[in-house]
């Protein structure tokens, strides 16, 4: 078999394989664009965060802060998010963790580390002890440092 057919079959192939995967892309994109709804939190493609108030046909009016709105196409929204993780983002607001993990945190503040051990959801790491233990660290010139005059230059310091 001719090597040139061989290589023409293969790209072709790749072809057919990169617009399959980009028609589900589109289609998995429109289908999350008419799940919005009035009251839904979406991000659009430039990065904006805003509250869908009517859905029409080919666009949205969002409202963008209090009183505050705008219309968009449906194309320019980039995601439509739960609830849970827009006011996470916007708002800053945790959402609410089960009565579990307050038995756990009660029990690390005792430092009682069976019940830390039997709590439910344990599935931590080394690493993850590591990181809370970060210590803040006050920054102080020490008394033999050269001390900068304000034009660049170090004087030393007595």
């Amino acid at each position: 078999m001719n090597p040139l057919i061989l290589v023409f079959i293969v790209m072709i192939g790749v072809m057919f394989l990169m617009t399959r995967s980009a028609r589900t892309k589109q289609r998995q994109a429109l289908e999350m664009r008419n799940q919005m709804e009035p009251g839904s939190g979406v991000r659009t493609i430039g990065g904006m965060y805003a509250v869908v108030k009517e859905v029409n046909e080919e666009t949205v009016l969002l409202e963008l802060t209090d009183g505050v709105h705008a219309h968009f196409t449906k194309n320019a929204i980039g995601a439509v998010l739960s609830e849970e993780d827009f006011n996470r983002i916007v708002h800053g607001i945790e959402p609410e963790e089960p009565e579990d993990a307050e038995e756990t945190a009660a029990a690390a503040a005792t430092g009682d580390a069976a019940a830390l051990d039997d709590a439910p959801g344990k599935d931590r790491t080394p690493s993850d002890d590591r990181a809370e233990a970060v210590e803040h660290v006050e920054l102080k010139k020490s008394e033999g440092a050269p001390e900068q005059d304000g034009s660049g230059t170090t004087t030393d310091a007595k």
